[in-house]
């Protein structure tokens, strides 16, 4: 019984980690054309003691900022550009995806756990 209680934990912590994931890719889609937006990234770590998956702090991403030429915009310089975002939306979308299939997974694995317990619940029921 308390591996499928520990089961249900691990797959309850991998669906908090994704859902966290799939939020902060949310956040760099909605800010792709926000100037001077750095992509967020989020690492996931072990918890130690029962291991468990937990998101590591969210850095930001320090690649290069887009360079957009638009000498109209309030915030282009002398040369009429100005710093866009780094997000690229295919590797959102693409890490979107993937967040969002990991969360099936370890859905599918809390629900059958779940019903296994329950199964064993009617068992000692009886």
């Amino acid at each position: 019984m308390s591996d499928l209680m520990k089961s249900l934990t691990l797959s309850a912590s991998g669906m908090k980690a994704q859902a966290s994931r799939l939020r902060h890719i949310s956040e760099n889609i909605a800010n792709a054309d926000t100037p001077g937006y750095h992509r967020k990234m989020v690492s996931f770590r072990e918890v130690m003691d029962n291991g468990s998956v937990a998101t590591g702090p969210v850095r930001l991403d320090q690649g290069e900022l887009q360079k957009i030429y638009d000498p109209g915009h309030p915030l282009a310089d002398e040369t009429g550009h100005y710093d866009g975002s780094n997000v690229d939306l295919v590797i959102e979308i693409a890490d979107a995806r993937e967040a969002q299939r990991s969360y099936e997974a370890n859905l599918k694995l809390f629900d059958q756990a779940r019903q296994m317990t329950q199964s064993l619940f009617d068992l000692i029921r009886r």
